[in-house]
């Protein structure tokens, strides 16, 4: 079984990802759309896509696209996701899942009215630390785990400000001032994705930028955001803690790893650096950086990278890790010689999502899991702003075990 997608945003990492969903035996035809002329065709011309269509809405209207993948702005997601799942398509949606509660809570109701397939691309959920840690966990090593920590440190000299130059405008400064803990998923999602809990509370404390570059400028900020580094620390379900960086202005080479993550427990611990990745025990410490060492699926200078700062390629040619291995027999042959990013995950989340369409099952990050990802860092956001004061996180469940992605055999039905 095979469906149609719809890419939503043709803009820096869209031509990675559509080829990823070209090569996938389970996708058919696929189209493009972007709000900036020409966008749309030029992607339809380097990957080879099925062809245009006018606009999002045109999209949505069009009974031969069954899904799409909403690869806009960081804070437009929520509302376009609603808006697709109302109109009877499956989505996958670059991070972050929404910006408040109110649009991840909307995001939920439709998929539970729909009972179409929503998905989201965290990529550190196959992070190979947190594959590592989640082995650690089921096989006991690292007995029961009471602090955990994740980091996302990119300093905006390393590509952020290309990136943000690229698709805002004259006006980019206003939309660079996004606030860090509002895209906590490669930070939040490395170690719940690991954990089976989730965060009650937070208290974070947010760094007041002093660069004076217009970046991070409450005055100029759509976002009323002056914080560039934030620090939170979550309580969690079950007992336990978390400790979670987002930085933007940092001392750190993030081309090398942008996200890093820690897991402390009772029989166990393992830790990262920048290049270094160590086990631990009680009898002593083994350098496990081999076993989570990438290996590189593109050159930097591949032409699908061409859009893409130089300071961020990395992060879109790094493959699988050994860590990997037992994962990746599932994977169409034609990934053999695909692209992959963000240490393995680009293929592997790709899978997971065309997978769940077309097998109807629930999606590894589903609206659920994104939720716990994404709303505790609003959550610490909010505490930031109140001078690091505790707050409760409010937590929308598990996903339903009796809803599985309504399919393609019902989709049409839902379209008005």
């Amino acid at each position: 079984m095979t469906f149609t997608l719809g890419m939503v945003g043709a803009g820096q990492f869209s031509a990675h990802f559509a080829s990823l969903f070209q090569l996938h035996p389970g996708i058919s035809d696929i189209y493009a759309t972007d709000v900036i002329e020409g966008r749309a065709e030029k992607l339809v011309r380097d990957v080879g896509l099925a062809g245009t269509r006018d606009s999002f809405e045109a999209m949505l209207e069009d009974d031969d696209i069954d899904a799409v993948a909403i690869f806009t702005q960081r804070w437009t997601h929520g509302p376009l996701v609603v808006q697709a799942l109302r109109a009877g398509k499956h989505v996958y949606s670059a991070v972050p899942m929404a910006v408040s509660q109110t649009e991840i809570g909307a995001i939920i109701e439709a998929v539970q009215d729909t009972g179409l397939t929503y998905m989201m691309g965290e990529t550190s959920y196959y992070n190979p630390a947190t594959v590592f840690a989640r082995k650690r966990l089921a096989d006991g090593g690292l007995g029961r785990v009471f602090y955990a920590e994740g980091d996302y440190l990119h300093d905006m000299d390393l590509g952020f400000y290309d990136a943000y130059r690229f698709s805002g405008g004259d006006d980019w400064r206003s939309t660079a001032s996004y606030p860090p803990m509002w895209y906590p998923t490669h930070s939040i999602g490395g170690v719940l994705g690991a954990l089976p809990a989730h965060a009650t509370s937070v208290s974070c404390i947010g760094v007041r930028d002093e660069l004076e570059d217009g970046v991070f400028d409450r005055n100029v900020s759509m976002f009323g955001n002056d914080f560039s580094n934030a620090t939170a620390l979550f309580e969690l379900s079950g007992g336990g803690s978390m400790r979670i960086n987002e930085f933007r202005r940092v001392g750190y080479p993030s081309h090398l790893r942008e996200s890093r993550f820690a897991f402390f427990g009772t029989e166990g611990s393992f830790e990262q650096l920048a290049t270094t990745s160590i086990w631990q025990t009680k009898e002593g410490a083994t350098d496990v950086s081999d076993q989570i060492a990438t290996r590189p699926t593109l050159s930097l200078d591949d032409p699908l990278l061409a859009d893409v700062a130089p300071a961020l390629r990395e992060a879109f040619v790094s493959g699988h890790a050994p860590v990997h291995d037992d994962l990746i027999g599932r994977l169409p042959a034609s990934y053999e010689v695909a692209p992959n990013g963000h240490e393995g995950a680009h293929q592997l989340l790709v899978d997971d999502f065309v997978r769940a369409v077309n097998d109807r099952t629930m999606p590894t990050v589903n609206a659920w899991v994104a939720a716990r990802f994404t709303l505790p860092g609003q959550i610490a956001h909010e505490s930031a702003l109140r001078g690091g004061e505790r707050i409760v996180i409010p937590d929308f469940g598990d996903a339903p075990a009796d809803l599985p992605s309504a399919g393609l055999a019902d989709a049409s039905a839902r379209r008005p």
